[in-house]
């Protein structure tokens, strides 16, 4: 049963999206192939309770104005009258940055647990790197709730696309960490 009390803003997450209008999953997917990702399980779980719309237009590509309003017509809202601003993640390379500072790289297809988000096996990792030190995440999408959740516990964050169409995002773990909800 839908809930047409849900208004889809930039604020809203995957989780209350799907759980109130569970046919815009089909939706999300033919709108950007990221979204397939939606079909696993366990992600469904933990990525889709913290990513919110804006989170997932920049990880599909996709502006976040033409989204919201992708997903109002197909539930049959109005369109809202506001043009909503895209997240930019991307920018030039930050003074602290340093490849000879990496110390922990993690792919996302070399890691082993398929069913385990990888900013959790980041933020796990990260209790052996020392302040200063660089986090790499390569990834075939932009990771916005993780860079986000990152960036909550202070870690500054810089994000690359490269030639091969892959992304790498680079964080400096801080002096001291946020202590936040775990994620």
């Amino acid at each position: 049963m839908t809930n047409n009390d849900l208004e889809i803003t930039p604020s809203v997450t995957v989780h209350e999206l799907l759980a109130a209008y569970p046919e815009l999953e089909d939706v999300l997917i033919g709108i950007a192939p990221p979204f397939r990702k939606l079909k696993n399980p366990v992600l469904r779980k933990t990525v889709a309770k913290v990513a919110t719309i804006k989170h997932i237009s920049s990880v599909g590509g996709v502006p976040l104005t033409d989204l919201i309003e992708k997903l109002r017509d197909a539930v049959g809202q109005p369109r809202s009258k506001e043009q909503y601003l895209d997240e930019e993640y991307f920018g030039e390379q930050p003074g602290w940055f340093s490849p000879d500072k990496v110390v922990l790289s993690v792919d996302e297809n070399k890691v082993a647990n398929k069913n385990e988000m990888t900013l959790v096996g980041i933020l796990r990792e990260s209790k052996n790197v020392k302040p200063g030190d660089i986090i790499e995440l390569v990834t075939t999408f932009l990771p916005a709730p993780g860079i986000d959740a990152l960036r909550a516990k202070g870690y500054s964050a810089w994000v690359k696309k490269e030639d091969d169409g892959s992304i790498k995002s680079y964080f400096l773990k801080p002096q001291t960490e946020r202590l936040e909800k775990d994620i």
